[in-house]
């Protein structure tokens, strides 16, 4: 992260700006005086079930802090959700209380300040292409590899948002081959059924439980994600297999992927992107499966793991600032 000084050399806004990170759990605010400087202030349980609860937790968060920041300084929101670029509508499982309402809208009539909203996902993103693996980088596509999939994209360190807010979202979607050959034997894959309501979706196979249901459909065994990596990188047998079929199965729609938005890096965030040699391996089979041929890393780890839901916030409240002022 850069110093207030060194934004203002490169003549950026140093208008400040809050943001919070709103998971189903935990709210975590901060503030950013400059581009690229973060300071976390506070940290308070999210109400999840109850709007007026919600609103109010926001409105206490701004008054407590409200020293840190001009009266009007915007608040930027990342949400365990979606958020409609075209209506303002949010929906979230995590969080009931916001789904079916125009969040920032909303919020920005009771708290008398701009606020604006993005997906967690799409937040990342924004924080990996401004401060992140993705600095430098024209077109970044984020993938998010957690419990599930999810993604996000940016063009020129903005993000591309399109119909309902899902750009970036290549978790969903009946695309998953049925077969793998491994060491020369052909494999039956099925499409497992996907909480979307589809069949033979990246997220049925490509996060942590999608690594348990493979080695259960191969094996039999009902292991935790946490124990098939371990087992994998110490040369187990069973997890060898249960990783080269996921290499294949979830390789293919990332290098469709890459194809297709013509990135040039793709940080990796969630929880398997704390296994390196699992990042490494989904590189090495992403990049024998695409047209333009990387010398280099091409999915990496996000630099922006820990903290990519404020960061990202932050990015998009400054760029609010500046689409105001018309720079």
């Amino acid at each position: 992260m850069k110093t207030v000084a060194e934004n203002k050399v490169e003549g950026r806004s140093g208008h400040a700006v809050f943001c919070a990170d709103i998971g189903g759990s935990f709210i975590k605010f901060a503030v950013s005086p400059a581009p690229g400087v973060l300071m976390p202030l506070e940290r308070v349980a999210t109400p999840a079930m109850d709007w007026d609860a919600f609103a109010a937790s926001i409105a206490d968060l701004l008054s407590r802090h409200e020293r840190a920041a001009p009266l009007s300084a915007p608040l930027a929101l990342s949400i365990a959700g979606l958020v409609d670029p075209q209506s303002g509508l949010a929906t979230s499982a995590n969080i009931p209380c916001i789904t079916g309402r125009r969040l920032a809208k909303e919020l920005t009539s009771s708290l008398g300040r701009r606020v604006v909203a993005a997906n967690d996902a799409d937040c990342l993103t924004l924080a990996e292409a401004n401060e992140g693996a993705g600095r430098g980088h024209p077109i970044v596509f984020c993938a998010v590899m957690g419990t599930g999939i999810g993604g996000g994209l940016a063009v020129d360190g903005r993000l591309l948002r399109g119909a309902g807010g899902v750009t970036g979202e290549w978790g969903h979607g009946p695309i998953l081959n049925t077969t793998v050959e491994i060491e020369g034997k052909v494999l039956h894959i099925p499409r497992f059924s996907c909480g979307c309501g589809q069949a033979g979706c990246v997220d049925t196979v490509g996060g942590a439980r999608g690594i348990e249901r493979l080695h259960l459909f191969l094996h039999g065994q009902n292991d935790t994600s946490h124990q098939i990596l371990e087992r994998w990188q110490a040369g187990d047998e069973e997890a060898r297999k249960t990783v080269s079929v996921y290499l294949e199965l979830v390789g293919d729609p990332l290098a469709v992927a890459v194809n297709t938005t013509g990135a040039s890096i793709v940080p990796v965030g969630g929880g398997l992107a704390s296994s390196t040699l699992l990042i490494e391996a989904l590189d090495l089979a992403v990049r024998a499966r695409i047209l333009n041929r990387f010398d280099r890393p091409l999915v990496v780890p996000a630099a922006r793991q820990d903290d990519g839901g404020l960061v990202g916030a932050a990015v998009l409240g400054h760029q609010l600032v500046l689409s105001v002022k018309g720079e």
